[in-house]
């Protein structure tokens, strides 16, 4: 319980005051839009006890779309603690009281999949964020899942990079990275969130848990290209993402061979 207070005490702080700067960065269009995000996300990190190995970096190309799995909202906090990103988020969490004027401010797109007919709006808006010097991160399964898999890759949105080279003024190709997230040892248990589970129960658990172990890995960048095939490059992401993935099961049964 005093980890409780102790935590929404400090995120009522600290968000109370990088809030108003960010709503002025963001309206002002100043570079500190994309600094303040990072530094805030740093923060929670380290009230949430969150641990977060990474292997290699995002690539430093411009446009860049960022493909992920997904397994929880902590996934948002991991990956911004690392460096300015922007997301591509369903488009219920723009309701949501607090965290979706939180990610409206990150300047989230937002997506609903359930109208297909939206999909081309969405991209166009993905490659336009990408153009304006944005790395975009899509969580390519359409949802979260509890870690153990990688759902299949939804190729729509991968649209988003013909987008961006079709558009005025547009780029000759795009830089499309694979990314792979994971939570290690027993945060495998508790990281996760997925399907049905309700938010603040999920922060109780993250919360008395006391830290969580997160690791990612970037891989090679992918050039799309004029004429490039957007399913097929979603199944080349798909499968980099699954060999990242398989690369963290492995270190992890090294690390408990040696524990043991």
């Amino acid at each position: 319980m005093l980890r409780q207070i102790w935590f929404a005490s400090a995120f009522a702080l600290i968000t109370g005051l990088l809030l108003p700067l960010q709503t002025i960065a963001v309206w002002a269009k100043r570079p500190a839009a994309r600094r303040i995000p990072v530094f805030y996300h740093r923060c929670l990190a380290r009230l949430l006890g969150l641990n977060v190995t990474v292997d290699c970096k995002p690539s430093c190309n411009r446009p860049l779309l960022i493909v992920s799995n997904h397994i929880s909202w902590l996934d948002i906090i991991v990956l911004s603690s690392r460096g300015p990103l922007t997301f591509v988020a369903k488009s219920e969490v723009a309701g949501w009281p607090l965290l979706g004027r939180l990610a409206r401010l990150q300047q989230t797109v937002f997506v609903d999949r359930a109208r297909k007919l939206k999909s081309r709006t969405t991209a166009e808006e993905i490659a336009g964020r990408m153009l304006d010097g944005h790395a975009v991160v899509l969580f390519a399964e359409g949802t979260s899942s509890d870690g153990s898999t990688i759902l299949p890759f939804r190729s729509a949105l991968v649209g988003a990079a013909t987008a961006a080279m079709s558009a005025e003024g547009g780029a000759a190709t795009v830089s499309v990275q694979p990314l792979a997230i994971s939570y290690l040892r027993s945060s495998r248990s508790i990281a996760p969130w997925y399907g049905d589970m309700d938010f603040l129960p999920h922060l109780s658990s993250v919360l008395r848990a006391g830290r969580i172990d997160a690791r990612v890995s970037w891989g090679p960048p992918l050039v799309f290209g004029q004429g490039a095939d957007r399913k097929e490059m979603t199944r080349r992401l798909e499968q980099g993402v699954r060999g990242l993935r398989a690369g963290h099961n492995t270190a992890a049964e090294s690390s408990a061979d040696q524990a043991a």
